[in-house]
């Protein structure tokens, strides 16, 4: 028998057409088209492949590639070459679908595209609607035997669970849900996949994961950026809809969610579900104990004085959104029923930083004298995912020198320094998925609606809440209610710089 280790083959699309509904927009300009050029760098993309843009702007095909990316890159590309096309039109517009339609045909015959689509939904959501129905109303939505036709859509995903559940009637009036992919740009990230590998390829860690080594588990995540010029939109989402509904909650899924049968799609995604459903649920009695919210004011130094909300662009001045959202879940399952898990997200933060941190129990006897004890911390495990990727493990350990003194250290894994390999962007892994359909790293209908039936109520409660909304003054780590909500049990937020 051939012991040999096999080699592993490397993923390439197949013959296809992408389409970017949206196509004038930042995120395409920013994300989705230097993913395309990176894929096709890497010789991940076929000569059978081209590229269709979809807006109301008017333009050319040239200019539409040069007008987004600055540059010839990807007019450059070998597998792009004569395979770029642009369609102008309204997405309420049936003419704009015909005409849609007849460029995809004619790239199918020129190109050898093979009539595999994919359709992305790079839009605002109230377009969601009209573009899927346009696509159903010319026939696009159907793929001729051998081929596919897919679709791919951006967050939001619905405000709530209710505009959720219409937005998935829209949805499979004329996709089957094999054909959808609900993208959410961190599962793309190599760190978050990481979560994974930690957990389900080493032995060494399945014995502590659970209720009887954990004390507390913590996930961050931090940005020191305020909202730019994305005031109008965020006023409209807040800290609970734009991350924690779909970021948070799927990093949490991820990192407590039982061992899947296997590394099949829905194997994992089932897992995903089950972790979810066991979260319990918060009630309006005791959202006051369990969540706390917070909106960032001016801060920061005399020498980078930051705007607060209600001063940016877009903004209303009396504005009750939140910037910061913070809340302890309990889990209700074998594995986790009694360990706090602490969540929070906030803009105008000192630190960008998203990790999961496990902190351990403490011995339950420590025959060390305290005053040979120098700032011992209980031990903890941190994954961190952006920035400095990597995973820490920290410990105590002896001072050296001739007294025992004991001090918390640690044993870094930084993914820059052990790896040669280039970590794609996560839009670059996720088209790439998607063109191959492999919907590991995608989002399932029923784990949306499960998401935000953890969120609504806290929502809810927030909007009839006529109380002042706390602040935080920018480039601090947000409210002082925060503190307290963590401080209750006797535990901190783990603040990194």
């Amino acid at each position: 028998m051939d012991n040999a280790p096999q080699l592993i083959q490397e993923r390439s699309a197949p013959p296809a057409t992408l389409v970017i509904f949206g196509a004038s927009g930042d995120l395409t300009r920013r994300k989705l088209l230097p993913a395309v050029e990176s894929l096709a760098r890497h010789n991940r993309l076929p000569s059978q492949f081209a590229l269709v843009g979809v807006a109301r702007t008017p333009m050319g095909d040239e200019q539409f590639a040069d007008s987004l990316l600055g540059d010839r890159r990807l007019l450059d590309k070998p597998q792009l070459q004569g395979g770029i096309r642009y369609v102008s039109g309204g997405y309420d517009d049936p003419d704009t679908y015909k005409r849609l339609a007849e460029t995809l045909d004619l790239l199918d015959a020129e190109r050898g595209t093979a009539g595999n689509r994919l359709f992305y939904l790079s839009t605002p959501a109230e377009a969601f609607e009209p573009v899927i129905n346009g696509l159903a109303g010319a026939g696009l939505n159907h793929a001729r035997e051998g081929s596919f036709s897919r679709l791919v859509i951006e967050k939001p995903y619905g405000r709530d669970l209710p505009s959720a559940r219409e937005l998935d009637a829209v949805v499979h009036g004329s996709f089957d849900e094999p054909q959808v992919f609900r993208i959410d740009h961190y599962l793309g990230k190599d760190t978050v996949q990481n979560v994974l590998a930690l957990r389900f390829a080493n032995s060494i860690f399945q014995p502590i994961w659970d209720r009887s080594w954990v004390d507390h588990v913590q996930i961050t995540v931090a940005e020191t950026l305020g909202v730019g010029t994305r005031g109008g939109f965020y006023e409209h989402a807040g800290a609970m809809r734009d991350i924690v509904q779909n970021h948070v909650l799927q990093v949490l899924a991820l990192a407590l969610m039982e061992p899947p049968a296997s590394f099949e799609a829905e194997g994992l995604r089932n897992e995903k579900v089950k972790l979810l459903q066991a979260i319990r649920l918060p009630t309006n009695r005791d959202i006051a104990d369990l969540a706390v919210r917070g909106q960032y004011t001016r801060g920061g130094t005399r020498d980078d004085l930051m705007a607060g909300y209600r001063e940016e662009v877009g903004v209303d001045p009396l504005s009750r959104t939140e910037t910061y959202a913070a809340m302890r879940l309990n889990v209700d399952n074998w594995r986790w029923a009694g360990v706090p898990f602490y969540v929070r997200t906030g803009k105008r933060l000192p630190a960008r930083v998203t990790e999961v941190a496990l902190q351990f129990q403490r011995p339950p006897h420590l025959p060390i004298p305290q005053d040979q004890l120098t700032g011992l911390e209980a031990d903890a495990l941190i994954l961190r995912i952006q920035p400095n990727e990597g995973i820490s493990l920290r410990f105590g350990a002896k001072v050296p020198g001739h007294s025992f003194r004991v001090r918390t250290a640690s044993m870094d894994f930084s993914y820059e320094q052990t790896f040669a390999e280039e970590s794609p962007e996560a839009y670059e892994r996720l088209l790439l998925d998607a063109l191959l359909g492999d919907p590991t790293l995608f989002i399932r209908s029923d784990e949306v609606e499960q998401s935000w039936r953890v969120v609504d109520p806290i929502i809810e409660h927030w909007a009839s809440d006529n109380s002042p909304i706390p602040t935080y003054e920018a480039a601090s780590w947000g409210p002082a209610d925060a503190d307290r909500l963590i401080g209750r049990s006797g535990r901190a937020w783990k603040n990194s710089i």
